[in-house]
């Protein structure tokens, strides 16, 4: 297997941008191409891209409760026994750049699953604000929901080639928050890195547990990797993070870096802070390496 320590711009490169897409060919053809309309428009000469050269790689579905689920996935091809890596979506769903970071991971060695979990609710890409896109599909998601959706994308990982033992999590933003949520769920986990995921926040009917509460009874090692000036996950929130992590045993850590808000690591967006996303990927890839996942 690769040296997990390889140099990041030596899986990225310059890419140009395709345009939203319809849901249609969002679920047939396209899921990890487009941008969601509420990200428009996008800073395409940040934006990395990383071949499929050596993998296999593209778009599939999978049954879950009668239903097909899309996913993106991507693995070195003709090969099996691979530690699994799933990859969890920021609102706006798999687009281009979280089928990227699929890529990456599947260059390192890892079979990654990007899976969407907007399925039923509906279509990220077909939204223009982020206000809608949040009343329209995220705040319908169901937290059970996405847990039993994750669950089926590991068992097709075990599978297709993938070694679940040797399992792993990552997510952003949203994802990140669902990282947090499923590295408790499923104790197959073994290794979890959240990036600016939320940690504190309303408790109802449709996500009846936040990050905090898990916290004091969580075994997986995480590591949250958040911003410092991030607006709307303060350090207060981290630090609430911290002191219920400290009642249990999960030996998770935080690395906040004091000059990145908010997605720091979405490199296409400006809010993209290269130095800290560089950093924080070589962090999540020991952390997985340490942690027995590579």
């Amino acid at each position: 297997m690769p040296n997990l320590e390889e140099d990041f711009d030596s899986l990225v490169a310059k890419t140009s941008l395709s345009g939203e897409v319809d849901r249609r060919t969002f679920l047939k053809t396209t899921l990890g191409t487009g941008f969601a309309a509420a990200v428009m428009p996008v800073t395409a000469q940040t934006v990395i891209k990383t071949d499929a050269v050596g993998l296999t790689a593209g778009a599939l579905e999978i049954q879950q409760n009668g239903l097909s689920v899309p996913i993106y996935r991507a693995q070195p091809e003709g090969k099996t026994n691979l530690p699994v890596v799933l990859v969890i979506s920021e609102i706006f769903g798999v687009h281009e750049h979280i089928a990227d970071i699929a890529r990456r991971f599947a260059k390192l060695g890892y079979l990654a699953i990007a899976p969407d979990l907007f399925i039923r609710q509906g279509n990220p890409a077909a939204f223009a604000s982020i206000p809608e896109l949040y009343k329209n599909v995220i705040s319908k998601v169901p937290d059970d929901q996405v847990m039993g959706d994750i669950d089926a994308c590991v068992a097709w990982a075990k599978e297709n080639g993938g070694n679940v033992d040797k399992l792993a999590i990552t997510g952003f933003c949203w994802g990140g928050r669902i990282t947090w949520l499923y590295a408790s769920h499923n104790p197959k986990v073994k290794v979890a890195a959240a990036w600016y995921g939320g940690l504190v926040g309303e408790r109802n009917e449709l996500t009846p547990k936040q990050p905090v509460d898990i916290a004091p009874t969580l075994k997986v090692p995480v590591l949250g990797l958040y911003g410092g000036k991030d607006q709307g996950i303060t350090q207060e929130h981290v630090a609430q993070m911290k002191e219920a992590l400290a009642k249990g045993s999960s030996k998770s850590e935080f690395v906040v870096y004091p000059n990145s808000g908010h997605a720091f690591n979405a490199d296409y967006r400006p809010s993209y802070v290269e130095a800290d996303a560089k950093d924080g990927w070589k962090r999540v890839l020991a952390w997985f390496r340490a942690h027995g996942v590579s």
